[in-house]
């Protein structure tokens, strides 16, 4: 067995197993360009407004909404 296995680490799957785990996992998609800027922008926008305690903590969306709407004012 190969040094590196044995330091790292391996699992044994049976194929079936396997082949579910590959299929359930989520790609990985690189953007580049605009695509890439303006997300990186987007992030910087947020990570500023979170340093400046303008964002809301909430167990889910509808919470998260729920204390907009409540210091926002803006009741439906």
């Amino acid at each position: 067995m190969p040094k590196e296995l044995r330091e790292k680490g391996f699992v044994v799957l049976g194929l079936d197993e396997y082949e579910a785990l590959k299929s359930a996992a989520v790609p990985t998609h690189y953007l580049t360009g605009k695509a890439a800027e303006g997300l990186d922008r987007e992030v910087e926008q947020a990570l500023k407004e979170d340093r400046e305690g303008k964002t809301i903590e909430a167990s889910s969306v509808r919470e998260a909404m729920a204390a907009y709407d409540a210091q926002e004012g803006n009741k439906d």
